[in-house]
């Protein structure tokens, strides 16, 4: 049983090591430029995600206020708000009704999904870039699909090389303190 466990743990650590190796550097470096320009321009980071991407917003936002001094705001949090817009409009509008609250022109708007074809994280991009929010997107190639419909809409798609919805999750939160370290070495220049 030992053994079954160490192959399994192996294996699944060399894939992770494979899909780190493989991190399309050039759109996250596409994204700590953005990063920096919200900072100067005292614009608002908006996260969302859905299912265990829906933690990563969570995690971000926290960094990035405290670490960065950035204002973020993560949707995924507010369950009341949340809640209450799944009541009322439906599952598929509670990213649309919260950045209909906060959510301002030349606001950055971050959606973690992992398969990138989330009702909701897909209609809360389309609302912000009808109000002027720029867009990422950071999912994956889960089932082949290519980061699915939030990588043909948003502005910037950050397509995490891995099938596997696991080693999809674990690379965003990574991409988050990637980027995160990088800003905060630059503010500290």
């Amino acid at each position: 049983m030992t053994s079954d466990f160490l192959d399994f743990a192996n294996g699944y650590l060399f894939d992770l090591k494979r899909t780190i190796d493989e991190l399309p550097m050039g759109d996250l470096h596409t994204l700590y430029s953005k990063v920096l320009s919200v900072a100067s321009s005292d614009s608002t980071v908006h996260f969302i995600g859905n299912g265990g991407s829906a933690a990563t917003p969570s995690h971000s936002a926290g960094d990035w206020s405290k670490e960065l001094g950035l204002k973020t705001i993560s949707h995924s949090d507010n369950i009341s708000s949340f809640s209450a817009w799944a009541n009322d409009e439906g599952y598929s509008q509670v990213f649309v009704g919260q950045l209909s609250t906060f959510a301002s022109e030349g606001d950055l708007v971050i959606a973690y999904s992992g398969s990138g074809n989330s009702d909701n994280i897909i209609n809360g991009i389309k609302y912000a870039k009808s109000i002027g929010c720029d867009t990422v997107g950071i999912t994956g190639d889960y089932k082949g699909m290519g980061g699915g419909k939030l990588a043909k809409i948003v502005d910037l798609a950050i397509i995490v090389p891995s099938t596997s919805m696991e080693r999809i999750e674990d690379v965003q939160l990574i991409i988050n303190h990637i980027i995160k370290e990088a800003v905060k070495s630059e503010k500290e220049l």
